[in-house]
């Protein structure tokens, strides 16, 4: 099997989909698959092109045995701006066209990530240029998403993005969605479509509680008393993390409770103003970090937040950030309705639940948890066997080869 990977995100840059895909293609060329990943001059959540890959246009590197091709992606200006957001959007659309054509052979199946959407006009170019099977992968809907949150309102662009969408899907040998939501979504607008539900999880040999001995929560002055509540992950506008600067701001009255928010994004700064208006000497920040220090970090504290807006939309979300906190052992604060909470509370009991964007149900839900010891362990516990039972990374990457390897369905 010769399959590519084309995607805006991928490591060295950190996030859900930049692991998902890495994960894939891993176990993909380990399967035998002759694998090639097309993505951008890593970038993301800054929007700042990396120091090592400044002035390229393009670039060949292995990582960790794949072969990645890279090429140029304009993202100056497009953290707050939607016209330069567009931009960068379409700027790697053609290059990655570009080197596509130039450097890849025919292939299999190429498997798109989206959003952004418009990524999939490359996709649909190049596989109809080598003539494999196009596979979108849909990880948030768009551009229904960016509508309900307000972030797009331009009628014109609405349009030409649901008619691209449409024509994507209907061009599609597969599409797949990370959550049973996504899938259910896709599945009822278009009833034809081959929909496969290609769930996020979490790496079980990599984020491994009995494996840490974490000095994190000492280096930056914790004390052994303190209750350590993290977040960590895209500081963005979907997040809705004001909630956790106004739960704080209750708790100012609680000197042991603090609050780490490790990340970056593009209201980062707003927060950070927030908390200097608030005073709040209980929330630290911190930059984003590699990979490779987050089950250090996540070791060293209490408990894990994970907050979403109050959009219906976000109803059909399930955040991976919570896989990683319940495979260490630590309990989940959740702020999501729907399926996360009917998954991870509900059947899974890993964690507790608050309304989004209720600040005061937050903090009950966190003096719930700080009370109670043998609360947080027991739902730690719980966390930890269902993601390996339900969530195993490798055992969902199999699947979908095995899947894809079946010549009834491929054929």
């Amino acid at each position: 099997m010769r399959i590519v990977f084309l995607t805006q995100y991928f490591p060295p840059e950190v996030g859900a989909p930049q692991n998902r895909i890495s994960h894939l293609a891993s176990t993909f060329k380990e399967n035998g698959a002759d694998v090639t990943v097309l993505t951008a001059m890593p970038n993301y959540p800054e929007m700042v092109v990396h120091q090592e890959y400044r002035g390229k246009w393009f670039c060949r590197e292995d990582i960790d045995g794949l072969k990645v091709l890279r090429s140029r992606i304009f993202v100056k200006g497009s953290r707050k701006n939607l016209f330069f957001r567009l931009l960068a959007y379409f700027s790697f659309v053609i290059t990655s066209l570009v080197l596509g054509i130039v450097k890849l052979n025919r292939f299999d199946f190429i498997f798109c990530e989206s959003p952004p959407l418009f990524l999939g006009i490359s996709a649909y170019v190049l596989n109809s240029i080598r003539g494999g099977k196009l596979i979108l992968n849909v990880s948030d809907l768009m551009p229904e998403s960016a509508e309900r949150l307000g972030l797009v309102s331009n009628k014109l662009l609405l349009s030409a993005s649901y008619k691209l969408e449409e024509f994507l899907y209907r061009h599609s040998f597969l599409v797949s969605g990370q959550t049973q939501g996504i899938v259910r979504n896709i599945s009822s607008r278009f009833p034809k479509l081959s929909v496969y539900w290609l769930k996020n999880g979490v790496d079980l040999s990599f984020f491994r509680a009995e494996s840490i001995d974490s000095d994190w929560r000492t280096m930056n002055g914790y004390s052994t008393k303190d209750f350590i509540l993290l977040y960590a992950g895209i500081v963005g506008y979907p997040q809705g993390l004001d909630v956790i600067l106004r739960a704080a701001a209750r708790l100012k009255n609680q000197p042991d409770i603090k609050f780490a928010i490790v990340g970056s994004g593009p209201v980062k700064e707003e927060l950070i103003g927030m908390k200097e208006r608030f005073e709040l000497g209980n929330v630290c920040f911190f930059d984003a970090q590699p990979k490779q220090r987050m089950p250090d970090i996540i070791s060293a504290c209490d408990a894990g937040i994970i907050p979403l807006r109050k959009v219906d939309l976000f109803k059909g979300a399930v955040p991976s950030k919570a896989f990683e906190y319940l495979a260490m052992r630590k309990p989940i604060l959740l702020g999501v309705e729907g399926e996360a909470k009917e998954l991870l509370i509900e059947e899974g009991k890993c964690g507790l639940s608050f309304e989004p964007d209720n600040d005061e149900d937050l903090y009950n839900s966190i003096m719930k948890a700080y009370e109670s010891e043998s609360l947080c362990e027991t739902l730690g516990e719980n966390g930890l066997k269902y993601v390996t039972k339900h969530f195993n990374r490798c055992v969902i990457a199999e699947q979908f080869w095995q899947f894809l390897k079946d010549p009834s369905r491929t054929s």
